[in-house]
């Protein structure tokens, strides 16, 4: 957490910030609102249709003949899977066209592919153009009002002198060999043009500073302070602080910079290489998957305009709002991913209906009708997650929810825009530069997919108790779930807020770099005097030095106007350890309350490691409401589109599970440490407070995708057929190619940020990476079709009474076409 005014006036420098950002928050409140409502306006506008009615075709006689079970069969250059039936193919009927405004756009994208396209390029350019130049920054600022952290940073602000306010960082000094007082003169040099810098307020030298010098004389810290948090500063800055040091260097001290100065020194995160890796690995999955070069190139081509735009547009919302400086590149993975997706979902579909169209352009605004839809429900149920991090009432982790549905929101607007006109552009030469046969959606029930239904249906209790263990047992790790903070210990060595890091525990002991600093309010009636104010401030020195787990604690030293006492307690701990925050828990309950007894005055733990623990706290308190408010909006929106209470309750059930097993890999690796070194992370560290909050939005946002993809098929053939064991076995078979695709695609996306060398983003991406992996194998292939065959025809059950209240959504819109009526599998009645 940034550091903006200093909470300790100690050598370790550390600070904490907690900037109110009351008007920044109430105008993110009220545009995430304004938002909401619109995209909520739009979704109910663009999919509101009348009430489907089913329209079961006749048990003899197919109302869509497959192919015949030759072999494979071609049409226009594509394959699928053969059928079982030996009947001659008839000519399969032109699909009505679906009306509504869906299809008008689409087909209007696809016939005019160069309007749609100059307007992307012209929206693109802009943007970036205008990131470039009015572009803000990301910091980690947060606000925690009405706790004792942020009580005692505001009575420093109000009370406080130069000397305890500005943002403090450390400047660790270390020499090759011998004591650091052998280099008094550079130690001199070095602090006088470190003082002369812009926005300095002071800079201590240690050889004169009491307790700034370790027990064996050969690590100082010099503590500088800013006007202003220094993670802010042009990185050229640093150019500067290494001009002041040089002379200090070249006489043989080794000089690293810690807290938030060591931020600004850190290298420049590479995740360009994290992105190319991704699609690089898109570009492979996609080709392997459907053959055809243009097939694979226009999702990727799509998702990266999206991708520029809403990165473009989210550097613009920073320089008005505060963005957590993980917000860029989550963005980057939710929109690269979701883009993908969402493309390639139109595209498959697309190209299945090039089979029983002359007209391309006619295809794509179908495609748009039917799949567009389920990708609107997808993306407002993604964004609808995300959003519900607000629910956490911090502006902090609510700004990272916003900055991932950005990307995805645009990703979605970009694929039913954008996909269209470049299907309009290639035409029938979609699958014209192939690598292998083009493939599209399965005919019939030869196919694997079809086959792998049918092994499900036919023992679907023991693959429900498989799936269902193979996902508990994941899960065992999240038990024992521990949040904190990650601190400058787990960055690699060759950073210099490391190194400082490092110097800092062995020389001062683990708990200098976790300082709490106590603020006193004196209650001037009772304490109004010099004599009171000493005599209450060793009795504070020596109830807070008498508390478990206290190293040591600086004299309290009151403020010039007597408002206040400061001192600063360092655990026996660090900062990440468990003890230390008990002892954060022990003072703010017990110790404070007792050596104020009677004065008065009250008593706040402020400072940096305060911050972060507290935060920790408000984090843990909400967790349960953000779950609440996501699986509640997440099952009313299923609930209003599927049209049926199990299905969206079984959803959220699933992906709740899916979480948690996500949720036990991650303290597996990282808090266990097991294979952490592996990833570039060689000690054990808690799970970063606000990850499991950010997964769970992001996994169930995107199981959802999934979700809606599959199930949006499978009630499509059940409005077509009333047959639920046939309806299951085509929806899977129609949607698991693109799915296993998509899915791969997400997984080398997510996984490829384990390359970043910031903890938290690793963290993020293994969760996220392992979690799609589940969701597309064990709950998308062995859990969501075992539980609907068992349900049977209750799947599709709604009470009159609710039905006649929601509104009427179709994920797929009015499709003309039933699936085919073969039998995928042996049914039983119940089944039926």
């Amino acid at each position: 957490m940034t550091p903006h005014h200093s909470l300790a006036a100690a050598p370790s420098g550390l600070a904490a910030h907690t900037d109110t950002g009351a008007d920044g928050t109430t105008l993110a409140v009220l545009g995430l609102v304004t938002v909401a409502a619109l995209a909520l306006a739009l979704t109910l506008l663009l999919l509101r249709t009348r009430r489907p009615r089913p329209t079961p075709a006749p048990p003899s006689t197919p109302a869509h003949q497959p192919p015949s079970a030759g072999g494979p069969n071609r049409t226009d250059g594509m394959t699928h899977a053969p059928s079982t039936t030996h009947e001659p193919p008839g000519p399969a009927p032109a699909p009505e066209a679906p009306p509504g405004l869906l299809h008008r756009a689409g087909r209007w994208c696809a016939r005019r592919p160069w309007w749609v396209l100059g307007a992307w390029l012209l929206v693109m350019l802009a943007a970036l153009a205008a990131h470039r130049a009015w572009g803000g920054t990301y910091d980690d600022d947060f606000s925690l009002p009405g706790t004792s952290v942020q009580t005692g940073g505001d009575l420093l602000d109000a009370h406080g002198s130069a000397k305890i306010r500005g943002s403090a960082s450390q400047i660790v000094l270390h020499p090759a060999s011998g004591r650091l007082s052998a280099h008094q003169d550079a130690v001199k040099d070095a602090v006088r043009e470190l003082g002369r810098l812009p926005d300095v307020i002071s800079v201590s030298d240690p050889l004169s500073t009491p307790g700034a010098v370790s027990a064996d004389g050969t690590t100082g810290i010099a503590t500088v302070r800013f006007t202003k948090d220094p993670s802010r500063f042009d990185r050229s800055y640093v150019d500067s602080v290494d001009t002041a040091v040089h002379d200090l260097r070249a006489d043989g001290v080794e000089v690293d910079y810690g807290g938030q100065l060591g931020k600004l020194a850190r290298p420049k995160a590479a995740d360009g290489l994290s992105e190319g890796i991704g699609l690089a690995t898109a570009v492979i999955v996609l080709l392997a998957g459907f053959g055809s070069l243009a097939a694979a190139g226009l999702p990727l081509l799509t998702a990266v305009v999206g991708l520029l735009t809403g990165i473009s547009l989210l550097g613009l919302l920073a320089a008005a709002f505060t963005f957590g400086t993980a917000a860029p590149t989550l963005a980057t993975m939710m929109g690269l991913g979701v883009g993908i997706d969402y493309a390639l979902f139109l595209i498959t579909r697309h190209r299945r209906l090039l089979r029983d169209l002359d007209d391309p352009t006619e295809a794509a605004g179908r495609a748009v009708a039917t799949s567009g839809r389920a990708v609107i429900v997808a993306a407002a149920t993604v964004t609808l997650a995300l959003g519900g991090l607000y629910a956490s009432g911090v502006t902090f982790i609510g700004t990272l929810g916003v900055a991932a549905g950005l990307t995805v929101a645009v990703a979605a607007v970009a694929s039913l825009t954008l996909a269209p006109a470049l299907l309009g552009l290639t035409g029938r030469r979609i699958d014209r530069w192939r690598v292998r046969t083009p493939v599209d959606e399965p005919d019939g029930t030869a196919d694997t997919w079809h086959r792998w239904a049918g092994t499900v249906g036919r023992r679907p209790w023991l693959f429900l108790a498989v799936g269902t263990l193979v996902l508990a047992v994941l899960a065992i790790p999240t038990a024992f779930l521990r949040l904190g903070h990650v601190d400058a210990g787990a960055n690699p060595t060759d950073y210099t807020d490391r190194r400082a890091y490092d110097l800092i525990t062995d020389g001062f002991g683990p708990g200098t770099n976790g300082q709490f600093t106590i603020v006193t309010a004196l209650d001037k009636d009772r304490t109004g005097t010099k004599t009171e104010i000493q005599r209450l401030s060793a009795t504070l020195h020596d109830t807070l030095a008498a508390t478990e787990g206290v190293a040591k604690v600086s004299t309290p030293i009151a403020t010039d106007d007597h408002a206040l006492l400061v001192t600063t307690v360092t655990p026996t701990t660090g900062p990440q350890d468990e003890a230390t925050s008990d002892l954060l828990h022990r003072l703010e309950d017990d110790t404070l309350t007792r050596a104020l007894a009677g004065s008065g005055a009250h008593g706040y733990v402020s400072g940096t490691t305060a911050a972060q623990l507290t935060f920790r706290d408000v984090v843990v308190d909400r967790l349960p409401v953000i779950i609440a408010v996501v699986v509640a909006a997440a099952f009313l929106l299923l609930l209003t589109v599927f049209r049926s209470l199990l299905v969206a309750l079984k959803a959220a059930l699933l992906n709740l599970l899916s979480i948690g097993a996500a949720y036990g890999v991650v303290v597996a690796v990282f808090q266990w440490g097991w294979g952490g070194s592996l990833l570039g992370v060689e000690e054990a560290v808690p799970v970063e407070s606000y990850v499991p909050m950010m997964m769970f939005a992001i996994v169930f946002g995107l199981s959802m995708d999934y979700e809606v993809f599959l199930l949006s098929r499978i009630r499509e053939s059940w409005l077509h057929t009333e047959d639920n064991h046939l309806s299951v076995a085509n929806g899977l078979a129609g949607t698991a190619r693109v799915i296993t695709c998509a899915a791969l695609i997400m997984t080398s996306v997510f996984l490829a940020f384990l390359l970043s060398t910031n903890v938290v983003i690793k963290m993020l991406a293994l969760g996220l990476g392992v979690s799609v992996i589940i969701d597309a194998t064990v709950v998308r292939l062995i859990l969501v079709p075992s539980t609907m065959y068992l349900l049977g025809r209750a799947n599709w059950w709604l009470p009159r009474w609710l039905d006649r209240i929601l509104p009427h959504l179709d994920p797929e819109g009015p499709s003309p076409a039933p699936a085919p009526v073969a039998v995928a599998a042996p049914q039983t009645k119940e089944a039926r």
